[in-house]
Order: C-alpha cells, then sequence, then structure tokens
C-alpha cells in the first residue's frame, strides 16, 4: 500500500512538472533615453514607451496639413511645428481672393481639441447631405527651422467622404493653381499634405497603436502679464491625443511613486499635458544668452492605450557636446 501510495506521489510530480508555470512579467527597468531633435529642432520624433524605441523620425518641415482619417471624420489640422496660421475670408469666389487685408488669423490649439482648430468648421451635417461652405482660406505656411519664411497660399475644401477629401489651392495670384485629392488612410489618426513639389500626399505618422509621444516643437498660447494671449513656439512633447491620458505629481518624490499614487490620480486626455514647460529658461531673454534648466520635482504619470502605466522625469535638454534640443528623461512602468 505504501509502495503504491509512492509511485502515486512520483506520477503526480512527474505530470505537474510537465505543466509551464506562468511566467512573471520580466521587470522593466528603469529606461534613460535622449530624443536628439537637434539645436535647431528640426527633427520630430515619434516615441513608443513600452519598447523604449524611437518609432519614426521626420523634418517638421516637410508638411503643411494634416487630416483626419476616420471613415465619419472632416477635421484639418495646419503644421504648428511650422508656426502656421488660417485666416477665412468668408469669401467663395476663389480668383477673387489676391490678398489678407483684414484677416482674423486663427491658430490651431495645443490641447489636440479638433473642434478648435484653425480651419475650424469648415461644412455642415444635414438630415440627407453635407453641406459645404466653399469659402476660400489665405494659409500663411510659417516658418522653417531656420526662420525663413515658407509663405502663403490660399485653399477651399470642397469635399469629405468615408475614404477621401477634395479641396484646390493657389499661390495668392492665383499662379500655381491646382486641385488635389486626399485619400484617408487605415490605421493612421491623421493623413499629410504638403504644398511642396506642385502639392503632395504624405505619410508621415506612425500607426496609431504604436506611439505614445511625440517630441516636437508646436505652437500653443501664451500670455503676458496683463493676461493677454499671443501664439508662441515652444519646444515640447505632445501625446497621442484619444490614446494616451496623463497627470501629474510634483509633491512626491520620484523614487516613491508608485501605481497606487498613480490610480488615485485624475488623468488629463490634453495633448498638450507635458508640453513644454519641464523646463525653464535662465538668463537674458533679450540678448539671446540663455539656457534652460529641467524643473525640479516635476515628475509625469502617463496611462497609455495598452492599459499600462509609467512614471516620467526629465533630467536634462542637451547633449554631451553641450548643444541644446536633446531632451533626456527616466522612466519606469508602474
Amino acid at each position: 500500500m505504501r509502495k503504491n501510495l509512492f509511485y502515486i506521489i512520483v506520477l503526480i510530480f512527474i505530470l505537474t512538472s510537465c505543466f509551464k508555470e506562468d511566467d512573471p512579467m520580466p521587470a522593466f527597468p528603469m529606461q534613460t533615453t535622449t530624443i536628439e531633435m537637434g539645436k535647431y529642432y528640426l527633427y520630430q520624433v515619434y516615441f513608443d514607451l513600452a519598447s523604449n524605441e524611437k518609432v519614426l523620425v521626420q523634418e517638421k518641415n516637410d508638411y503643411d496639413l494634416a487630416f483626419e482619417c476616420g471613415d465619419s471624420s472632416w477635421h484639418i489640422q495646419l503644421n504648428t511645428a511650422a508656426f502656421m496660421f488660417a485666416g477665412n475670408t468668408g469669401m467663395k469666389d476663389f480668383e477673387m481672393v489676391n490678398d489678407t487685408t483684414g484677416l482674423d488669423w486663427q491658430f490651431d490649439k495645443s490641447d489636440g481639441d479638433p473642434d478648435s482648430t484653425a480651419i475650424g468648421q469648415w461644412l455642415t451635417f444635414n438630415v440627407n447631405d453635407t453641406v459645404y461652405s466653399n469659402h476660400v482660406y489665405v494659409l500663411n505656411r510659417g516658418y522653417d527651422h531656420l526662420g525663413k519664411v515658407r509663405g502663403l497660399k490660399k485653399i477651399k475644401f470642397t469635399k469629405v467622404d468615408s475614404t477621401v477629401y477634395l479641396f484646390e489651392y493657389s499661390d495668392m495670384n492665383n499662379e500655381n493653381y491646382n486641385a488635389f485629392e486626399i485619400r484617408k488612410m487605415p490605421g493612421v489618426s491623421y493623413t499629410y499634405f504638403s504644398f511642396n513639389d506642385g502639392g503632395k500626399q504624405l505619410e508621415m505618422e506612425p500607426f496609431t497603436d504604436t506611439w505614445d509621444l511625440l517630441f516636437t516643437q508646436y505652437t500653443t498660447l501664451l500670455f503676458t502679464n496683463d493676461g493677454i494671449p499671443y501664439p508662441y513656439l515652444v519646444t515640447g512633447v505632445l501625446s497621442n491625443y484619444g490614446h494616451v491620458e496623463m497627470a501629474m505629481d510634483s509633491l512626491t518624490s520620484y523614487e516613491d511613486i508608485d501605481l497606487n499614487i498613480a490610480l488615485s490620480k485624475s488623468f488629463s486626455k490634453a495633448k498638450d499635458f507635458m508640453g513644454y514647460d519641464w523646463k525653464d529658461v535662465q538668463g537674458d531673454v533679450n540678448s539671446g544668452n540663455v539656457y534652460y534648466e529641467i524643473v525640479a520635482g516635476r515628475n509625469y504619470l502617463i496611462r497609455t492605450q495598452e492599459g499600462l502605466y509609467f512614471k516620467l522625469r526629465f533630467i536634462n535638454f542637451y547633449s554631451d557636446e553641450g548643444e541644446k534640443g536633446f531632451p533626456t528623461f527616466q522612466y519606469d512602468v508602474l
């Protein structure tokens, strides 16, 4: 009897050893990562936290407009990294628009709200059809990374459906006229267009489920001491709008932040929540003799589209050679 019991115990041990136990999640070591934007902030870098990868690097001068890609989407955004802005002339006759007199220039809001764009509501949805304003817009294309003016264009958006956008554009004197079709692309939030080379569609954004953060210049509203808003070109970080949310903790030390603290926070979907003010300008702004200093104690909490929580802090804005435009940050999974 004892011998049989012994064999049974051995058999159970052999059988159970055949089943592999669930492997525990591997430890995610703290990452220290540098993003190479360059001293003129030419490069835009898409970054994925879980893989610690720079998913895509592109030049900020390469495009002008971004077109929303969902089947029922219709929003159009400017290249705010180039300090672009737009004015709605209210006129429908394309050829009659030839100057910028009296235009109310508008900028895209940096929080990512698609209903707060410079182009705005260029169409109205009725029960049975879509009514297009057919207004002519003037686009100021802003500046390149060296401060060179990119010029003006006028444009009229004439159609959108589940697959395409239609629009026409030209120089202000009606030269270089073109009618163009942008096709919506699957898997991305936006597809892109450039006036360069006579006009071209560009794929400048990685698939939506592959990135979390975008290191870039962008336009935002700042305020004078008297509370008067003014647009300004800043350098910072934007998030994957609608897929990544953030919070901040400036009271707890970075080392002590854990998942429980993260879960107690209210998270924001604002695209510019991390923004630019994790660094501060020191020195004489008027003379240009300035340098950037990381703001101490500013810890960011990030909830990604995979449901992961991370903590992140910036530690430097300079390369080893002392060149600005190389933000370095540390982050951990919670």
